[in-house]
C-alpha cells in the first residue's frame, strides 16, 4: 500500500510534507545546549537557515536577552519583523504557559497576527523525572480549562489565526467536539500530536497510530516527539503521510546523539522525508495544504 492510500494521510499531503520548527522553547535553556536562541535577531536567523534546511514553519516562544520566557507583545512584533525581513516561513506563535494570565498569552497574538498560533487543548500534570538521579526535575499542573481555551478559539478567529490544537493525550483530541458541535472550531483542523511528555500519551508508535484514528478525516496533523523519542516518531509519522515537528525545543540531538542545531534537526528530517519518498513543502505548499489565507 502506498503512502496516498492510507487513511492515516487524512488532510494532510501524502508526497508532500510541511516539516515544523520549534526554535526556542520555554524552558529550556543555553546551559543545556548553547544553540537556543534568545534575541529576536537570532531567533529569526535560526527560522531563515531552518527554512533553507526544508521547513516550512517556525514555532516561536520568545525569550528575553538573558533567556527567560516573556509575554511581552513588542518582543513578539520584533521577532515577527525580524523573521519577515530574512524569509517567508509561516510564522507560529506559542500561547502556552503556567501560571502566565490568558489574556497576556492572547494579547500578542491579536496584535502581531502570526499565520499560526499555538492552542493547548486540555489540563494535564506535566513533569519530568530523571532515572539517573531517581527524582523528579520538576512536577507542575498545566491547566488549559474549557473556559480559556474558548477564549483562545474566538480571539484567534477574530485575529485570523489559525490555531494549531495541541494534544498531549487522546481527551485533548476529544475536547475539540464541543467546540466543533457549537461551531467554535471550524473545519480545516490543525493537530499536533505531542508524545512524550511525563502526564501525557506515552511516546510510541502505536500510540501515535491510535492518535491518528481519532482524527477528523479532513484534519492536518503532525507528530511532535520529546527528547530522543522524536526520532522514531518522525519516521513513522512520515511513512503514514503525516507531518513532523523537530527543533530545540524539543530535542537537542541528532540519532546518533550529537548535538545539533535546529537547521541540522531539520535537514535530518528532510533526509527522512526523502527516504519515504517525500518532499519537504515549501512554505507557500505549506499554505495550501492547510489552507490558509
Amino acid at each position: 500500500m502506498t503512502i496516498r492510500e492510507q487513511e492515516s494521510v487524512k488532510g494532510n499531503d501524502p508526497d508532500r510534507t510541511i516539516i515544523s520548527a520549534a526554535l526556542t522553547g520555554a524552558l529550556t535553556t543555553r546551559d543545556q545546549c548553547e544553540e537556543i536562541p534568545y534575541t529576536p535577531a537570532e531567533i529569526a536567523e535560526d527560522a531563515a537557515a531552518a527554512r533553507e534546511a526544508g521547513a516550512a514553519i517556525a514555532h516561536i516562544h520568545a525569550r528575553t536577552e538573558n533567556g527567560s520566557p516573556t509575554f511581552d507583545t513588542d518582543v513578539y512584533r520584533e521577532i515577527h519583523d525580524e523573521i519577515r525581513e530574512r524569509t517567508d516561513i509561516v510564522i507560529n506563535f506559542s500561547t502556552g504557559a503556567l501560571d502566565v494570565p490568558p489574556e497576556e498569552r492572547i494579547e500578542y497574538v491579536e496584535e502581531v497576527g502570526p499565520e499560526i498560533a499555538a492552542l493547548n487543548m486540555g489540563s494535564m500534570n506535566y513533569a519530568k523525572y530523571s532515572d539517573s538521579r531517581d527524582e523528579f526535575v520538576f512536577d507542575m499542573v498545566f491547566e488549559n480549562p474549557f473556559d480559556e481555551i474558548r477564549r483562545f478559539v474566538t480571539a484567534m478567529e477574530e485575529a485570523g489565526v489559525r490555531p494549531e490544537l495541541e494534544c498531549f493525550d487522546t481527551g485533548h483530541v476529544g475536547n475539540t467536539r464541543p467546540l466543533l458541535e457549537q461551531s467554535e472550531l471550524t473545519h480545516p483542523l490543525q493537530f499536533s500530536l505531542i508524545m512524550g511528555v511525563l502526564g501525557g500519551i506515552p511516546a510510541t508508535v502505536e500510540n501515535l497510530a491510535h492518535q491518528v484514528r481519532q482524527l477528523p478525516a479532513s484534519a492536518n496533523w503532525q507528530v511532535i516527539g520529546i527528547s530522543r523519542d522524536q526520532w522514531p516518531l518522525v519516521a513513522a509519522a512520515l511513512s503514514m503521510g503525516g507531518n513532523v515537528r523537530v527543533g530545540l525545543e524539543d530535542n537537542f540531538y541528532l540519532p546518533d546523539g550529537e548535538m545539533a542545531t535546529n537547521a541540522e534537526l531539520v535537514a535530518h528530517a528532510a533526509t527522512l522525508a526523502d527516504s519515504v519518498g517525500r518532499e519537504p513543502a515549501t512554505p507557500d505548499e505549506a499554505r495550501a495544504i492547510m489552507g490558509l489565507d
